[in-house]
């Protein structure tokens, strides 16, 4: 299922692959990440997000746009701005991306210690990578059964609907 097939009136949560296609002007997967946020800013969807969320967000921004601002290769790119703290002041996708999302309809959920308790179990119970836990915790306590993501390990969560960009 995509994107485009979310129904209308639905919460969806966005997970960060959506907002970094839209904001890093993916080709194949931008449009339909447009689209998504769109529908939310018109009130189509309710759409929901977590700040870890956020921040994933704007570090994978950050580091395509050094790659491709800098000339650097893909390999180690984390270590490469951290040794160069002057580069990074440089880099501003990421940062327009985060002021853009934190003014749209997109709504930050916060995330509560009873929410990592949660992610972890969910962790050991179906073998989800503890960011992804997270994101699960956080839409069941939120009663969201709906979610933005190219990622594939979310589709072993039962009473989760999964919707791709494509």
């Amino acid at each position: 299922m995509t994107f485009a097939g979310i129904p209308t009136g639905a919460a969806v949560f966005v997970d960060a692959n959506p907002l970094v296609y839209r904001y890093s002007l993916h080709a194949k997967f931008g449009p339909a990440s447009t689209n998504l946020l769109d529908r939310i800013d018109r009130q189509d969807l309710t759409g929901y997000t977590t700040i870890h969320v956020l921040g994933e967000a704007a570090h994978r921004l950050m580091t395509l746009e050094a790659i491709v601002r800098l000339n650097w290769p893909q390999a180690n790119i984390g270590n490469r701005l951290r040794a160069n703290p002057a580069e990074v002041t440089k880099l501003s996708v990421f940062r327009t991306a985060i002021d853009a999302i934190l003014q749209s309809r997109l709504q930050v959920l916060t995330i509560s210690p009873t929410h990592m308790a949660s992610a972890v179990d969910l962790s050991q119970q179906l073998g989800l990578l503890t960011n992804d836990a997270l994101i699960v915790a956080v839409m069941q306590s939120h009663g969201v059964t709906n979610l933005a993501s190219s990622d594939t390990d979310f589709d072993v969560v039962p009473a989760i609907t999964r919707y791709g960009p494509v």
